[in-house]
């Protein structure tokens, strides 16, 4: 076969980074741009600066990280390792554990206590126990990890990876130093963002820019994946091209919506809202979250828009629960309906 070319990791500035590994061009970019070093990291100055002052003087502790998906927790704790050991060393020395593989008591007391327990005789220093999404770790599992932790601190070091703190014990909360991660803003993706697609020659409009921010919420790994697939997918990376490629309904989509549901009679409503998701795929869960977002926008009296926002809460708890979404819909076209009602009726006791 013919031999898979090769490329340096950029370090998002636009220069390779120097003693990087070589990556292979067909990776997906959330894998080809991932940061291979601290300072490739785009967010949470804090945190890497703490880190960084950690390894510095050898002084590392076991580590929590928590918050979103996206926000860069892998990818810091990877950077950490690619820092601390050479390639040589990175097997040996670095046990990471993902939600894919079975993390339950057995491969606590087994796998993780073998590798712990166990020093290299050719490599100085600790290893690195890496737990992603840890909380989806059993209790019991978690309740035999806090003792290795504890016994064989001077040989290894411990990261938790987890998008619910809530959900890790309090006893590994203790154990470990805690960092949140919360979701990226604009100004942090948006650079790295561009450098991606000016690199990939991938063509992007103002607007489509301006979507893929939206519908991230703050998820540097969502923004990448949608901006790879709407690449194939199109030959511009537009806003309609966008909100196409994820199923998400267009803001003029959801314009005509609230104009037929405020308008037009139930029945006529309640076809042309179908008929416009069958057309284009939509659930009525991204249609619900997109209304919420413009009845803000309608000038309605306070209570009125109070009551509205009650109902589409009511609705959403409802489809949640796995409701129809038929009957929802007309739980949504009715609750607009009364906002009508109540609108007119209101008008006409002030004239």
């Amino acid at each position: 076969m013919k031999e898979m070319e090769t490329m340096e990791v950029d370090n998002g500035v636009g220069e390779p980074s120097k003693g990087a590994p070589k990556q292979a061009v067909n990776l997906p970019w959330v894998e080809k741009y991932r940061p291979s070093g601290l300072g490739e990291l785009i967010s949470h100055e804090d945190i890497i600066r703490t880190i960084r002052k950690f390894m510095d003087e050898n002084r590392l502790p076991h580590l929590l990280f928590y918050g979103p998906p996206g926000t860069g927790k892998t990818s810091t704790i990877l950077a950490c390792a690619k820092e601390i050991y050479s390639p040589k060393e990175f097997n040996s020395m670095v046990l990471e554990l993902n939600a894919s593989d079975d993390r339950g008591i057995g491969v606590v007391r087994g796998q993780i206590l073998n590798f712990a327990s166990t020093r290299t005789i050719f490599n100085s220093g600790f290893k690195l126990v890496i737990l992603d999404e840890a909380d989806a770790m059993t209790t019991d599992a978690q309740n035999a990890l806090r003792r290795i932790i504890e016994k064989f601190t001077d040989n290894v070091r411990f990261c938790l990876i987890c998008n619910y703190l809530s959900k890790i014990i309090p006893a590994l909360q203790s154990r470990c130093t805690r960092f949140r991660f919360g979701p990226l803003n604009t100004k942090q993706i948006l650079p790295r963002l561009q450098h991606v697609y000016q690199t990939e020659g991938v063509k992007v409009t103002e607007d489509g820019e301006k979507a893929m921010m939206n519908l991230s919420g703050g998820d540097m790994r969502r923004v990448l994946n949608i901006l790879q697939s709407c690449s194939m997918a199109f030959d511009e990376v537009n806003e309609d091209n966008v909100y196409t490629c994820v199923g998400h309904p267009l803001k003029s989509d959801i314009a005509h919506m609230v104009n037929w549901m405020l308008n037009e009679s139930f029945q006529t409503a309640y076809q042309n809202i179908t008929d416009l998701k069958t057309a284009k795929g939509l659930s009525l869960q991204d249609i619900l979250t997109e209304v919420h977002i413009y009845v803000h926008r309608i000038d309605l009296p306070q209570k009125i828009r109070i009551h509205l926002l009650i109902k589409l809460s009511e609705l959403e708890n409802r489809l949640l629960l796995g409701a129809s979404e038929k009957i929802q819909l007309g739980s949504l076209l009715s609750a607009f309906q009364i906002t009508r009602d109540m609108v007119a009726k209101q008008a006409n006791a002030s004239s």
